[in-house]
């Protein structure tokens, strides 16, 4: 919901940017330590039901936020999504992802499901921008902050709803066919399973991939933003950019996963870090302004379709750097750890250069930041590349 409706999602809460950073550092905070924890546990359990208790257990923190609660109770909740989210779902759902995928269809396998993540988001957002400009007066920029409350409050209720409802259609349907055998670890000492991925090069390349990667996925955030500070685009609208961009990430997740499985994972991630960095290059360079609409759009796109073509494979590649099936859940834990600390630092160091520098300038440092981070995922997949060509 705050990547859609970011300027709305601040005005309703009342908070700033740093405040809004804050928030997904204590998501970030918590999910640290639930990444490694709750990795181990998916080598224990059946993923099935690992998802639907993580979904529906998600689905009540959205009856306190539909009451607007101030920061500090923000703060908690935030915190709760940060284990209900990662420590009993993460793991699970990749490790059954990659079960689902068999030998020869990793890339497929990932890229639906991040592309049908995607879908599921995008049609959410739609719908959820829809709600929220049903119930707005027809002149949104007059509109008071109770009324767009209100309007609010509808798409988190929607949400809250449908999160609760795929998490019971998950315990009713999902199924694994390698649920006994090679689904489990035969070491049941998880220090040991730790230290067993730890000894692989490639588990700590990924690491530095996902972390470059997830860092361009986080600034995805500030896209809806930049359409309202940069190119002056109204709430509503600036929402729909923010709504429509997510569905360049199930074309762009489909279609990588298809070609990686007739070539290579890693070689398409080289590839989509090339492409971020372009995209990332070009919103940096300052001349995405309120006049250049088409080249706003075109750029938007470049950037997004580098950004989920990495995500659709970055755990596509575990076979690839030789990571055995039982051990998955163990090695997405201990990959995760460092790979998704952005969720700690990368919503308030946004938040500083957005609030420092309002308007262009403080976008413009952002996207400074996501060039640097582009460089350096490029070079670790390159060193991948090289390593599991051996």
């Amino acid at each position: 919901m705050a990547r859609v409706f970011r300027p709305t999602f601040l005005a309703v809460f009342d908070l700033n940017n740093v405040e809004l950073g804050s928030l997904f550092s204590v998501y970030g905070a918590v999910a640290l330590f639930s990444y490694i924890f709750g990795g181990t546990l998916a080598d224990k359990f059946l993923p099935r039901k690992l998802i639907a208790a993580s979904l529906i257990l998600t689905s009540l923190g959205g009856l306190v936020l539909v009451n607007y609660p101030n920061l500090i109770v923000l703060h908690i909740l935030y915190g709760y999504w940060g284990f209900t989210t990662v420590f009993l779902f993460w793991g699970a759902m990749i490790k059954g992802t990659r079960i689902w995928g068999g030998s020869k269809n990793q890339g497929q396998a990932f890229g639906f499901l991040d592309g049908g993540r995607g879908l599921t988001a995008a049609i959410m957002g739609s719908i959820g921008v829809a709600i929220f400009s049903v119930f707005l007066p027809e002149d949104v920029i007059s509109s008071s902050i109770i009324e767009r409350q209100d309007a609010f409050r509808g798409v988190i209720l929607f949400s809250s709803s449908m999160v609760a409802f795929v998490g019971v259609l998950v315990y009713f349907f999902m199924k694994t066919k390698t649920e006994k055998g090679i689904f489990k670890s035969e070491n049941t000492h998880s220090f040991k399973n730790i230290l067993e991925v730890l000894k692989l090069e490639t588990v700590w390349l990924l690491m530095i991939i996902i972390l470059c990667a997830y860092f361009g996925y986080k600034v995805t955030d500030i896209y809806s933003l930049y359409a309202s500070d940069v190119m002056g685009y109204d709430e509503v609208n600036s929402a729909n950019v923010g709504s429509l961009q997510l569905y360049l990430r199930p074309i762009a997740c489909f279609t990588i996963g298809f070609l990686a499985d007739k070539t290579n994972g890693i070689s398409w991630i080289i590839k989509g870090f090339f492409v971020m960095f372009i995209g990332s290059l070009l919103f940096a360079s300052g001349i995405l302004v309120s006049d250049q609409y088409i080249l706003f759009f075109i750029s938007l796109i470049i950037l997004a379709v580098g950004t989920y073509a990495i995500r659709a494979l970055y755990f596509a590649i575990l076979k690839e750097g030789n990571i055995s099936l039982a051990l998955t859940g163990t090695a997405v834990g201990v990959i995760s750890l460092s790979g998704y600390t952005p969720d700690i630092f990368s919503g308030p160091l946004m938040g500083y250069f957005l609030d420092k520098f309002p308007g262009i300038e403080g976008h413009q440092y952002v996207f400074t930041l996501l060039v640097i981070f582009s460089i350096i995922g490029l070079v670790a997949s390159l060193r991948f590349a090289k390593i599991t060509k051996k």
